[in-house]
């Protein structure tokens, strides 16, 4: 096949001025306890899978992440991608967050936990604790913390049990038993806030001669083989205090260092399984001390400013911290002869000290948390777990610079015995000090989505923030060639673009969703709770005036029968005619026609298959070939064998298009999801939609029926676009969180043959990019005529069915009617990588060409990676590109300067 040369107009917009959040809080599941009496004792020679992350950010928001690797053990460029999003309340923030199991037995026969079997907390420093309902995504309970602000939160290790540390100096414990939240008591109250809470190593419970019977009943109940004996806490009186749960009373205080009389607060806190409480202050040192004796141990200057957080890893033989000075500090234990240890015979302690081993600076600002996978349970030495060193430990870091940082974590001595995998696959070297750390972006809208919407036609761009949200007109690119095209390159002049209208809105959560229309007449925004309806007017000196549709918000609460009318998702057709909204409570799909001047907007059709459990239609389910077996969950993985493509590719086989979405829903039971992406194709005639437990449903917008429902993924849906071909509209095209791409025939009801070769032997260049893909973007020129042969036009479209993917580093351009080519899919030739930099470089117009440069192993997948970092891309007209950039350095602009210390005669 002879190859084409495409050149793209690109305007390359750095004006949308989105302010991401800065990271507050990460969080790791815990891991079961194991049985005393050694059943679940084979269970703790195995790396344990790669569990979800949880992110906590000052705006409220708090984001559920999972591993992106095709197995719980494999590696993931990727890493951990955003699954869901739970939008917190306007205003509000996010400073402490737990994970608890809401069954433990059941987490202990679960590889990973299911998003049901998990409990989640936070506080925001107010006297509020609030549960999260994870599967509906929005508060659950709050509960009074009964003694002001709550500084910190930390459940015990069999998830019984959450302690509050207050403003009013008492640590107050709230009961978990049985699904609930309800105050069980308060410890003694000391003349300070508590900081910081860790909670001592559990002890075998000893239990009281009974029958053969009696015990037989009890060997499957392991919660109450564990108990809690104290805990330790870090208060703002410069000192450490141990506390005695049976009494409630403070056993012994540990005193810190103070400076020019000012008290020393202790920010964080932890205990080792042999009772070793490490802690973290205000003045950068961090201590080791003894539980028993409540003596110092240790005490290094790891830091140059306060010790926020501090970490344990998995082993307990390596303690990491970090703190307002920007550097993560590795503290390891190593074995030493007794004497230099600790020469006193009073104290019978294991030979070794601990020592500062490394110290890397991997933010730009202070640094608020730290969380570690696997993560670490002080158990006694008899009961303590012992990883394989083969898989390394994942390091999590977040703070005011917006980005998680993952860092491979394995100590040297795991390198002596065994090769070390790295799961981040970011370098070879998978220790703390060599490996290559990578940062995970930052995504502008919920479920890693964009916030950044475009209106074609009217040429507009739109922001949504938390609480409102800014239009942007962009001009019309210049036609005349001999004229100074300056606004081009960066497109970022007064005369290239103009704000139109910047609105703010009353809101209950942060925004979720928006939406503008082609023709620039319609906006709609909604929080978790509300959707507004807006229509714009034009101004004379060309500004925007919005006018809300007061009569929509009744039509809308009308079909959902309550008070909420919030969406998760909201799309214009092409036309501009409908308004698609996904609900966010109950994840109904409403059409809505949104009428003329004299006719108001009214409801075509409400569809609610994505609350049915299993994706269940008219009784049948969607089949796909479920990796753990046919009692697999509907968010569990799926592979896309032939043979299910196959099954696929009879229409037969497929749902009933005729049905009846009210009487299927009365036959099935719901389920909880969020749907979290919607396209629509450009004849407006076919409408998808995908949730966050990876089903996709397609529905006929002619006809306003549901057309078919494909199969359950392996990875969450990152893209969904229709292509735009004349001959075939119907091509759906989805990108996954894993890099992995899937073409989808909507009219025919199954995978197309000719996208298979392209779909299966993906470059892995491509699949192991370090940066999931975000979006996908079609050339509305692609429908019409093409240019003839040999003609140079400007801004020529791009081939039929070609697509433009995008990541947050990075634009590819593929054919998804070619094979990936080569031996990986990108040029290989050493010799012509000059040549081959220089045609993906931006000519003197401000065009980028995209197309391929001749070369015989570059067929396709040509990848730019000089726009960075993007929030949209997207075809505002034929052969015309819209890049909108964020870039870090202006955003980390707009933040206080980060600490500097200088030194004297340093250069």
């Amino acid at each position: 096949m002879a190859e084409t040369s495409s050149t793209l107009a690109v305007h390359r917009c750095r004006f949308v001025d989105f302010a991401p959040s800065a990271v507050t809080a990460l969080c790791f599941p815990p891991l079961p306890l194991p049985s005393v009496k050694g059943k679940k004792a084979a269970n703790h020679q195995t790396f344990p899978g790669f569990r979800p992350l949880v992110i906590g950010r000052a705006n409220g928001n708090i984001e559920l992440c999972e591993w992106t690797g095709s197995g719980p053990r494999s590696q993931a460029p990727q890493a951990w991608v955003v699954r869901k999003t739970l939008v917190g309340p306007y205003p509000s923030k996010v400073e402490s967050l737990a994970l608890t199991f809401r069954s433990p037995k059941k987490a202990s026969q679960e590889d990973i936990p299911s998003w049901s079997n998990l409990r989640l907390f936070s506080s925001g420093g107010g006297s509020e604790l609030v549960e999260w309902d994870i599967e509906k995504g929005c508060i659950k309970r709050t509960l009074n913390s009964q003694g002001g602000p709550i500084w910190s939160i930390s459940p015990n290790h069999t998830s019984t049990i959450l302690a509050l540390g207050c403003e009013d100096g008492s640590v107050r414990l709230i009961s978990l038993l049985y699904d609930e939240l309800s105050h069980l008591r308060r410890l003694d109250r000391v003349k300070s806030r508590i900081l910081s809470i860790a909670w001592g190593p559990p002890v075998p419970r000893q239990k009281k001669e009974q029958n053969p019977a009696a015990a037989s009943d009890s060997d499957d109940d392991d919660d109450d083989e564990w108990s809690d004996s104290w805990l330790v806490t870090g208060c703002s009186d410069s000192s450490l205090r141990k506390l005695n749960l049976a009494t409630g009373r403070v056993l012994d205080r540990m005193g810190t260092d103070k400076i020019r009389g000012e008290r020393t607060l202790v920010w964080a806190v932890g205990v080792l399984g042999d009772g070793t409480i490490v802690s973290g202050d205000s003045m950068g040192n961090v201590k080791f001390w003894d539980s028993k004796t409540c003596t110092q141990l240790q005490s290094f200057q790891g830091h140059a400013a306060d010790v926020l957080c501090l970490t344990i890893g998995p082993d307990g033989t390596a303690v990491y911290t970090s703190g307002v000075d920007q550097k993560v500090t590795q503290f390891s234990y190593v074995k030493t002869s007794r004497s230099e240890t600790n020469p006193s015979p009073l104290v019978p302690r294991t030979a070794g000290r601990w020592v500062q081993t490394s110290s890397r600076r991997l933010h730009s600002h202070d640094v608020r948390a730290l969380a570690i996978w696997p993560p670490y349970t002080p158990l006694p030495p008899a009961h303590q777990r012992h990883f394989p060193t083969d898989v390394a430990p994942v390091l999590a870091s977040g703070g005011l610079d917006m980005s998680v940082v993952v860092t491979p974590a394995a100590l040297p001595t795991a390198t002596l015995s065994s090769k070390v995998s790295n799961p981040l696959a970011t370098s070879t070297s998978a220790t703390f000090e060599d490996s290559y750390h990578r940062r995970l972006a930052y995504s502008s809208g919920p479920a890693s989505s964009s916030a950044v919407h475009l209106a074609r036609k009217a040429r507009l761009v739109m922001c949504t923030r938390d609480a409102g949200l800014t239009v942007w007109r962009i001009a019309p690119r210049q036609q005349q060639r001999g004229e100074e095209e300056e606004g081009w390159e960066p497109f970022n002049s007064q005369d290239g673009w103009e704000r139109v209208l910047d609105m703010d809105l009353n809101v209950q959560t942060n925004i979720v969703a928006g939406a503008i229309s082609d023709d620039g007449k319609w906006i709609a925004v909604a929080d978790w709770y509300e959707t507004k309806l807006f229509q714009l007017l034009e101004e004379k000196n060309g500004g925007l005036k919005p006018q809300r549709i007061r009569t929509f918000a009744s039509m809308v609460r009308n079909q959902f029968q309550g008070t909420a009318t919030g969406a998760s998702s909201l799309l214009f057709t092409p036309d501009s005619s409908k308004l698609v909204l996904a609900a966010s409570l109950s994840a109904a799909v409403l059409v809505i026609d949104l009428g003329s001047a004299d006719r108001p907007p009214r409801v075509l059709r409400k569809f609610e298959q994505h609350g049915m459990r299993e994706g269940t239609v008219n009784g049948r389910v969607v089949r796909g070939k479920r990796n753990a077996g046919p009692s697999a969950n509907a968010d569990e993985d799926v592979d896309m064998a032939a043979e299910q493509q196959a099954d696929l590719s009879n229409p037969e086989s497929s749902s009933d298009s005729d049905s009846d979405s009210d009487s299927d829903v009365e036959a099935s039971k719901r389920v909880r999801t969020t749907i979290t992406r919607m396209a629509v194709s450009a004849d407006g005639q076919w409408l998808a939609t995908a949730d966050d437990r990876r089903r996709t449903h397609v529905f006929n917008l002619d006809a306003v029926q549901h057309h078919c429902t494909l199969p359950t993924f392996a990875a969450p849906m990152h893209a969904l676009a229709f292509a735009v071909d004349a001959a075939a509209p119907g091509t759906l095209v989805l990108g996954l969180a894993d890099n992995a791409l899937e073409v989808y025939d909507v009219e025919a009801r199954q995978f197309p043959r000719w996208a298979r070769p392209l779909v299966h032997a993906l470059p892995q260049r491509f699949t192991r990019l370090h940066d999931p893909v975000l979006g996908v973007a079609f050339d509305a020129g692609q429908a019409g005529a093409r240019a003839p042969a040999g003609e140079k036009a400007e801004g020529r479209v791009l081939p039929p069915r070609t697509a433009l993917f995008w990541g947050a580093t990075w634009i590819c351009k593929v054919n998804l009617e070619e094979r990936a080519g080569g031996s990986g899919g990108f040029e290989k030739r050493w010799r012509t990588k000059r040549k081959a930099g220089a045609d993906l470089a931006p000519n003197a117009n401000g065009r980028v060409e995209v197309g391929d440069a001749g070369l015989e192993q570059q067929r396709n997948f040509k990848l730019i990676t000089h726009y960075r970092p993007l929030l949209f891309v997207d075809f505002i007209a034929p052969g015309e590109l819209v890049v909108i950039e964020r870039p870090l350095v202006d955003v980390l602009a707009k933040l206080p300067p980060a600490y500097f210390k200088p030194k004297y005669g340093a250069s």
